[in-house]
């Protein structure tokens, strides 16, 4: 399975080490990540020369061509929740996935579409128990 990862960027590094782990655990699961760059401790420096409409047509481009989307969504981020809406609007299932104790957006959390999986998670075994489920019930058919 194609899944994308969608983690902040410019809005700050502070959950790098989670995103890590998200993008580690997708992989050993044998799903594609394309954008496994966002959990790059270097990604600022290493995109620093693409052009903002490059990375908008690439990463569209790729959200277009995955099966399902996975965003961490503890840090703030613009970039993050266009592409969560984007992902929505074409009828992608995504999982948002934030740590306990923050408060997140409620255009998140209140977001009534059958596609979106909202889970708030305390420590790594959640985390996995909801990214293990969420991929289980798209590679089932996802019929939202």
């Amino acid at each position: 399975m194609r899944v994308y990862f969608s983690g902040a960027i410019s809005g700050g590094r502070d959950n790098l080490p989670i995103y890590q782990h998200i993008v580690e655990r997708l992989l050993q699961a044998g799903h594609e990540v394309p954008s496994a760059h966002v959990a790059d401790p270097a990604v600022l420096s290493r995109e620093s020369g693409v052009s903002p409409h490059e990375v908008y047509q690439r990463d569209v481009g790729w959200i277009e061509e995955c099966d399902a989307m996975v965003a961490e969504v503890s840090t703030p981020s613009l970039g993050v929740g266009y592409e969560v809406a984007y992902a929505l609007n074409i009828g992608r299932p995504v999982l948002c996935l934030y740590k306990s104790g923050l408060l997140v957006s409620k255009m998140i959390t209140g977001n009534p579409a059958l596609t979106l999986t909202v889970a708030m998670y305390s420590n790594v075994d959640e985390l996995d128990a909801y990214l293990d489920s969420f991929a289980a019930t798209v590679a089932q058919g996802w019929h939202g």
